[in-house]
């Protein structure tokens, strides 16, 4: 019984992968950007690493809708302009 459980979880674990799926955000891949000032001119390079389709800088008293994404990053920056996270949605 153990045996086909331990079978059962082995081929589950299988099934992840961390691979992204076309025009899905992988904020990870860009995390060296956080400490440093957001340029505007970075915004292709950035999507290009990301593979974001959209992508939104939100400063510190910038409004934004709730919706979650999976194809934009979010830019988060404080009010002198430098990035204090990146995340998907």
């Amino acid at each position: 019984m153990i045996g086909r459980s331990l079978i059962a979880l082995l081929l589950l674990a299988g099934c992840t992968t961390t691979a992204s799926k076309p025009g899905q955000c992988r904020a990870d891949r860009a995390q060296d950007l956080v400490g440093k000032p957001w340029a505007p001119t970075s915004e292709a390079d950035v999507l290009k690493r990301t593979g974001a389709k959209a992508l939104r800088v939100i400063g510190p008293d910038t409004m934004v809708t709730m919706d979650y994404r999976i194809d934009r990053l979010n830019v988060e920056t404080d009010a002198a302009g430098i990035v204090t996270r990146l995340r998907c949605g």
